[in-house]
């Protein structure tokens, strides 16, 4: 793509089947794959044959690095030995501050209680079980105003995610090589 030369989408896969980067994958013509946990669960399969499958499903798209970008789901060893060092969160907090689901949310309470004055953005490696944990690729604060409402935080964290998540891939994508070079 034009904001990381040398980087091809192999697939965007989603567990929600309304998710915005399904629609921006079609339009730019990049495969697409739903792929929701529900039918595992239905079935009472365990939560690492989903992430087996997953994995097996990512390396039929020959997926070299996965970027996790509304992921809801803390993916398991299953999954994650098979990509090791090599999956990438985007996470509307910054490292240690309200992990799992909810971060902004949580982050604009803490402000409205006077507990913090600003929260952040990270896109961090997934070396682990751990949620929302990791070495931390790049991270930026982001100052909660007085008169914000939770939507107006919403939109200026997802402006910096955006603008974020390129920047870390572009660290990890861009100047160290992968195996088999970068997709």
């Amino acid at each position: 793509s034009g904001l990381l030369p040398g980087v091809e989408v192999a697939l965007v896969l989603s567990n929600r089947k309304e998710a915005y980067g399904i629609q921006r994958a079609i339009q730019a013509g990049v495969p697409v794959v739903y792929f929701p946990l529900a039918p595992y669960r239905k079935a009472g399969r365990p939560r690492t044959a989903y992430d087996a499958d997953l994995a097996a499903l990512l390396e039929a798209f020959r997926v070299e690095w996965v970027v996790l970008a509304g992921w809801m789901h803390v993916l398991s060893n299953a999954f994650l030995a098979r990509f090791p060092h090599r999956v990438v969160n985007l996470h509307p907090a910054l490292p240690g501050a309200f992990p799992g689901t909810h971060a902004i949310q949580r982050a604009y309470q803490a402000f409205r209680r006077g507990e913090i004055a600003h929260t952040g953005v990270m896109v961090h490696l997934v070396p682990d079980e751990g949620v929302d944990a990791g070495p931390v690729v790049v991270q930026e604060e982001v100052p909660i105003f007085p008169g914000d409402t939770l939507e107006g935080l919403e939109a200026r964290i997802h402006a910096v995610e955006h603008r974020l998540l390129v920047q870390g891939l572009r660290q990890l994508l861009c100047s160290a090589p992968s195996p088999g070079g970068p997709r």
